[in-house]
């Protein structure tokens, strides 16, 4: 190894460094929540490219979504290793369908659907049957669910039985709209993201020609959130992968959190089945979170399937964290704010507190709480930062200041640019709404942090990467979001709501193997609290409806059914 692959390779811990000089072969690395694996993927596909292991252009990296995609090229950039092709697999799938459609079919391919919600509305619409948000949300899903797992629409109304079905609706219904929706879809000569995945592997099946040219590009393939494989993605992998074994796989089944959608960890599980020759790395050191946060963690993942036992390097002497029950959903929500606002009081920044929970119907009363103290207040997916009309307004205008004065003085015209279109130094000077001056004080407060050398066209053109690849700046707000929503995300202070029956695990979890999904979210919402982790549940429902605590707080050890009642600060 020379000298500069001993440097690159110095600040990994053991087992990261053994993952990162494993280059040939199968190799799978099991990686528990916060313990590097970015870090140790990365570094790894650094030494292969910097060692000339790996050829520039013939490694390809999946990950599985455009953030993810876009994080990953960005830290192998900082590490001087540009060589690697890094992206979704529906990017990597439609990047050779875009290349190879007009050579064996002939014209421009299929365009995407943009909105598949839109399109099963139409489909109801001719089935007589009136779809609201929920029902088309959840009908979105079944069709992704049914192609990811490889199933015409006669074998996923037979596999259906087995299925919650979207709420007012059965089987043969849900049936009717897939058919009709997928009528409509080739009628109009669109592809939905599924379609993509499903034509590339056809393609590839029965194109010699094209399989080899594929083949002849990639050599080395790694796949992060391994996990969340589906049985289609899978094939592809092995298509575009050959008789090579040169396959580098980085996934927890403790994070298995999108089987209804498709994802299966078992390819994850049964690696070394399928490669008896594999190499395994364990990673397991936990550099995110206190000994209290990870006591719980292994509590709640013992003895299950993959589980792996995270051991803490901070010395943090945070205890075990305790759960508070309240009388109802309002005091649950005053209390969890109230709590908020003595962190903040104590320094804590808001960007660096989350509230977690199941449904999004549970962000309404935390929120109007938190709003009525005063306290800024952002939705993960309520509304995608770039895609506000004042954030549209100034990356718009910084674009057309950037090619006429592309040295101009960077955050001077940021900083006139965000006043034109609404914003002042303090939120309560502004008549923007509040969501669109968090935004642009974000933009404000990313320029004045980069050094006065970045110019003009330099920082417009990072704000469009970042609007490329779903990388939204920091708003300075506490998060609300999903357990789902929240995966591969990390707080300082995380506050878990809603821990009752009905609610983790979420009411149409039926049989063992969903109740096994929900105990996985409530895994991942754990481990996403660095220092603090406040659980709580209440007894009565926003409806009068009585509630459980849920079944998972027994094997945390923590609470029981006669808790007493006690402030989650």
């Amino acid at each position: 190894m020379s000298g500069l692959d001993d440097e690159l390779l110095a600040g990994l811990d053991p087992e990261q460094r053994e993952a990162a000089t494993r280059l040939l072969g199968p190799v799978c690395i099991l990686a528990g929540a916060g313990t590097g694996k970015t870090r140790a993927l990365t570094y790894r596909i650094a030494h292969g490219l910097r060692s000339g292991t790996y050829s520039p252009g013939s490694v390809l990296a999946l990950t599985f979504t455009t953030k993810a995609a876009g994080e990953l090229r960005e830290r192998l950039r900082q590490l001087g290793a540009s060589g690697a092709t890094t992206r979704t697999f529906h990017s990597a799938a439609l990047q050779q369908l875009t290349q190879f459609w007009p050579d064996l079919v002939g014209g421009p391919p299929p365009k995407l659907v943009e909105n598949k919600a839109r399109l099963i509305s139409e489909a109801g619409d001719a089935a007589r049957i009136r779809l609201g948000g929920a029902v088309l949300r959840e009908l979105a899903t079944e069709i992704e669910w049914r192609k990811t797992s490889e199933l015409s629409i006669a074998g996923y109304a037979v596999a259906a039985q087995q299925r919650a079905m979207p709420a007012g609706l059965d089987v043969d219904a849900v049936v009717d709209i897939q058919t009709r929706y997928e009528g409509l879809k080739d009628e109009r000569r669109r592809l939905d993201f599924e379609d993509v995945l499903l034509a590339t592997a056809g393609m590839l099946d029965a194109e010699p020609r094209v399989l080899a040219q594929v083949h002849a590009q990639f050599r080395f393939f790694t796949v992060d959130e391994y996990q969340d494989v589906s049985p289609l993605q899978h094939r592809l992998l092995e298509l575009w992968r050959g008789d090579r074994t040169d396959v580098c796989v980085v996934g927890d089944a403790s994070q298995t959190i999108y089987s209804f959608t498709g994802a299966s960890s078992s390819y994850l599980l049964q690696f070394e089945r399928e490669f008896p020759q594999a190499s395994v790395v364990r990673l397991e050191r936990n550099y995110r979170s206190t000994p209290g946060v990870l006591t719980l963690a292994n509590r709640l993942m013992r003895d299950r399937p993959g589980a792996l036992q995270l051991r803490a390097t901070s010395s943090v002497a945070e205890p075990v964290p305790g759960v508070a029950a309240f009388d109802d959903d309002a005091a649950e929500a005053s209390a969890v704010a109230d709590a908020v606002v003595k962190e903040l009081a104590s320094g804590i920044r808001p960007e660096q507190i989350a509230v977690l929970f199941r449904v999004n119907e549970q962000a309404a009363a935390v929120e109007a709480a938190l709003r009525q103290r005063g306290v800024a207040v952002r939705q993960l997916g309520a509304s995608k930062f770039f895609q506000l009309s004042s954030v549209r307004m100034v990356t718009s205008a910084l674009r057309v200041q950037a090619r006429s004065h592309p040295d101009e003085s960077m955050l001077k015209v940021v900083s006139d640019l965000a006043r034109e279109a609404g914003w002042s130094i303090r939120p309560e000077d502004s008549s923007l709404p509040r969501e669109n001056w968090d935004a642009l004080d974000a933009i404000v407060r990313f320029a004045s942090s980069l050094p006065t050398s970045v110019t003009l066209e330099r920082f417009s053109e990072e704000l469009s990467e970042r609007a490329e690849s779903n990388n939204e700046l920091t708003v300075s707000a506490v998060v609300l979001s999903t357990l789902h929503s929240a995966k591969g995300l990390e707080w300082d202070t995380v506050f878990l709501i809603g821990l009752c029956e009905g609610l983790l695990p979420v009411s149409y979890a039926r049989g063992e193997a969903a109740i096994d999904e929900e105990r996985r979210l409530l895994y991942v919402g754990i481990t996403r609290a660095r220092r603090r982790l406040r659980m709580s549940w209440s007894r009565t429902g926003s409806r009068g409806q009585q509630r459980e605590p849920s079944r998972f707080l027994a094997e945390l050890n923590s609470g029981t059914r006669g808790a007493a009642t006690r402030r989650a600060g």
